[in-house]
């Protein structure tokens, strides 16, 4: 069984994200779709475990797809979970910049680890989730940038915060 790892701070989850899970999820046996914290984002929309519910929902429909907390190093978990494969989606040169830096320092605390870039769609290049968090604090309908079965759950964490 081929298993790879797909890791993001997901916050949230968008269609660009979801575009690119059901891509590796078409060319492995399993996708472990990893939730992190992100310590490097200042201000996060959600919770990690607001995340990680909303990653669960959106992948229901992905029979080999599952998603887990992330903590610590995606090298160390990938590794852990027996897949040799990072999956990372790429929208631009500074991503796939940033993702080739990345891909080394994980083969280099982990060898038998490789990374594999996908290009996003087209209709998702521009797609981000801090363009999706402007589109929530501003009250821009959600339905072009999120999977539709999150959206009642997105609503209800942003009513239950405003409170």
């Amino acid at each position: 069984m081929i298993t790879a790892v797909c890791s993001g701070s997901f916050d949230p989850i968008t269609l660009g994200h979801m575009d690119i899970i059901r891509r590796a999820a078409a060319c492995f046996d399993q996708v472990l779709v990893c939730v992190s914290a992100n310590t490097e984002k200042r201000s996060p929309m959600f919770t990690t475990e607001q995340k990680l519910a909303l990653v669960r929902e959106a992948i229901r429909p992905i029979p080999n797809a599952r998603a887990e907390l992330l903590h610590g190093l995606i090298a160390d978990f990938a590794v852990e979970h027996g897949a040799h494969i990072i999956v990372r989606g790429v929208r631009n040169v500074s991503d796939h910049d940033s993702e080739t830096q990345m891909a080394i320092i994980n083969r280099s605390i982990r060898p038998e680890l490789e990374t594999m870039f996908l290009p996003a769609s087209p209709e998702y290049q521009h797609f981000s989730s801090s363009m999706v968090r402007d589109m929530i604090l501003y009250g821009r309908p959600l339905e072009l940038y999120l999977p539709k079965e999150i959206l009642p759950m997105v609503r209800q964490f942003i009513q239950d915060k405003e409170r």
